[in-house]
């Protein structure tokens, strides 16, 4: 049973590490099921406080990947026909994700467009429309950083108590 639980960790924690760049796939959660099992087993011992503060920061950074493009975006002079356009084209992003190179390009590049298409719609001027734009993007990758990171953390805690 020890084998079996060390095995679906080390298998949830290279699903969050995916999830942490692949829009649509929630990282963080992945990542923490993965030390939660890992909890169970004898190969860690984590305490009560730890799975609970390491919960709390994935359910933290989860809410801020959605967050944090809009407040950038909004920061960046956007409005919510910018909001709308970034997350529009996430959604294309994740449709075009398993068709190879071109998808995982198109996960950087339709958040930019779509927001800069949606202000442009909404009557900006070129310039304007591409500064809410570029704030979109800021704000995908500033998302994007949180969760690598978290699920960095986490896999350097799987690795190290599986190892040890």
């Amino acid at each position: 049973m020890n084998t079996i639980l060390i095995i679906a960790a080390v298998i949830l924690i290279l699903i969050g590490l995916v999830g942490s760049v692949v829009p649509g796939l929630a990282g963080p959660p992945f990542s923490w099921a993965g030390l939660l099992l890992l909890g169970f087993t004898t190969a860690a011992d984590y305490s009560l406080t730890f799975l609970i503060v390491t919960a709390a920061v994935a359910v933290i950074i989860t809410i801020m990947d959605y967050v944090v493009p809009s407040l950038s975006t909004k920061k960046h002079g956007g409005s919510k026909a910018g909001v709308w356009g970034c997350n529009i084209g996430l959604v294309i992003s994740i449709v075009g994700l398993p068709f190879g190179p071109q998808g995982i390009i198109g996960v950087i590049f339709w958040p930019f467009v779509g927001a800069l298409v949606g202000e442009l719609l909404s009557g900006k001027q070129t310039r304007d429309a591409l500064r809410a734009a570029w704030g979109a993007f800021v704000g995908f990758l500033c998302g994007t950083g949180l969760k690598l990171a978290y699920a960095l953390v986490c896999a350097f805690f799987v690795v190290r108590d599986i190892i040890v």
